[in-house]
């Protein structure tokens, strides 16, 4: 048996030396060429029913997958029209925003999606936009930075426990920002996420792990912060009884690790979708049933854990410094797909800058440098699927921010309030973002604010220019 003998029948690329490599297997234990010629045609067929076991298996699964990208490729025509959405907080929301949920809501594949108070426009997807999809997953439906998350920690601290120098030395000492940073390797802590299997299971993972490996623990550029400030819990919840506690809030997600799977698996999708509308390109999916769509979600999910290490390892280096154990904690991820019943049906829910918030799910809503965060809790609310904003969301652009706020204003505001800050560009300015207070009133449909954190002590990255 040789390769034209395999072309004849119609297998091409990959399939060819697949399908030749178990016709070998065959001839070996004693069939003929005929006999594994017909094999093949059944294969070729049925290739589902091969799928199971056995010296074809291989090959089914691979041409199962090349129907799937077919497939895919004759479904890229957007719909007409986009499938009806709910929209909360729609008066603080600008049109750019909704164009692009308008076109998410248009793919073939999506089924049911909605739009945060917070929404600004995004790349493909905007952030505060929800997309359920059917059998797929959108690389830049999840973001960039891949499981980009918060965490909170409540201290055994009275708030006022610890003076604004020792909170800054706290945060210059334990905590890392900025593209490529990372802790001296004697300083650097362990995490079992490291110690993942995952991580061999692909070239890509293979190839990030020492990036990964490298930059545990820290935080990266733009919105990201760690901060220590006042909770005030009006009523005994999560364990505690009402008062004003210290607590640690961080804003943290996958480093580079998740950037560059994100840019690797995006650059996949869009191979796939040569064909697909232009203002759709950033939407280019994956057909989860197929193999680079289980690598993504396998490497996603991968990251998402990453990203909740890091945080673990920010409090825990703070909480060992303060001599303290938690009292309560609570976390979640904001830029994360989701396998959810949406109508009884398995859906991929895609929250690109949205907290989940099933019925009785803590979240943390932040809203600026100087603004206030909350505790929610859920209300599983199912036209949103069961989703909250995951923060105050941007009214200005970075440049934008940059360009027209003045930096003595900033200051003021930050003094104003209370709150001294360590790094943070003027692009991230309070000024820059929506009042966190409007967006929290526009979705108390989805969430209960259970208690409110004031950030006193703020750790940034330093921007392009330092507020």
């Amino acid at each position: 048996m040789n390769g034209k003998h395999i072309t004849k029948l119609g297998f091409e690329n990959k399939a060819i030396g697949l399908a030749l490599a178990a016709a070998n297997v065959r001839e070996g234990t004693g069939a003929g060429r005929s006999e594994v010629l017909a094999e093949l045609k059944s294969v070729q067929a049925n290739p589902q029913a091969y799928t199971a076991g056995g010296v074809y298996a291989e090959l089914a699964a691979h041409l199962l997958e090349q129907h799937a990208q077919t497939e895919a490729k004759r479904g890229a025509a957007l719909h007409a029209s986009p499938l009806p959405y709910r929209v909360w907080g729609e008066d603080l929301i600008e049109p750019g925003a909704r164009a692009q949920m308008d076109v998410a809501m248009r793919l073939p594949i999506s089924r049911d999606g909605a739009l945060m108070p917070d929404a600004h426009v995004g790349y493909g997807l905007p952030i505060g936009g929800v997309l359920a999809t059917e059998n797929a997953v959108i690389p830049y439906g999840v973001g960039v930075d891949i499981g980009c998350s918060m965490m909170l920690s409540v201290l055994p601290v009275k708030a006022n426990d610890l003076s604004v120098d020792g909170a800054k030395s706290l945060l210059l000492k334990h905590t890392r920002f900025g593209a490529g940073v990372a802790f001296e390797k004697r300083e650097r802590d362990d995490h079992e996420v490291l110690h993942e299997g995952t991580w061999h299971s692909q070239n890509i993972l293979r190839h990030l792990f020492d990036k990964a490996a490298t930059q545990i623990g820290t935080s990266g550029s733009g919105n990201h912060f760690v901060e220590f400030g006042t909770l005030t819990l009006p009523q005994a919840d999560v364990g505690l009884e009402a008062g004003e506690y210290l607590a640690i809030l961080s804003h943290s997600g996958s480093r580079g690790f998740g950037a560059q799977v994100a840019a690797h698996f995006t650059g996949v999708a869009q191979k796939l979708h040569p064909n697909l509308d232009r203002a759709a390109q950033k939407l280019a999916w994956l057909p989860l049933d197929g193999e680079d769509g289980a690598a993504y979600w396998e490497a996603m999910n991968l990251a998402g854990r990453y990203a909740l290490a890091n945080h673990e390892l920010i409090h825990a280096r703070l909480g060992r410094a303060l001599k303290v154990t938690p009292l309560a904690q609570a976390r979640n991820s904001h830029n994360l797909a989701w396998k959810q019943l949406v109508n009884g049906q398995e859906l991929i829910v895609h929250r690109k800058g949205a907290t989940p918030a099933e019925a009785g799910q803590l979240g943390l809503i932040p809203g600026s440098m100087a603004d206030p965060g909350y505790l929610v809790r859920g209300r599983g609310n199912a036209d949103a699927l069961a989703s909250a904003s995951h923060g105050a969301g941007r009214q200005l652009g970075r440049k934008a921010a940059a360009n027209t706020l003045n930096k003595k204003d900033v200051q003021a505001y930050l003094k104003q309030r209370g709150v001294t800050l360590i790094g943070g560009g003027i692009d991230e300015a309070p000024q820059a973002y929506k009042r966190i207070q409007d967006v929290i009133a526009r979705q108390s449909d989805l969430v209960d604010v259970v208690a409110e954190f004031r950030p006193r002590v703020v750790r940034m990255d330093t921007g392009s220019e330092d507020v």
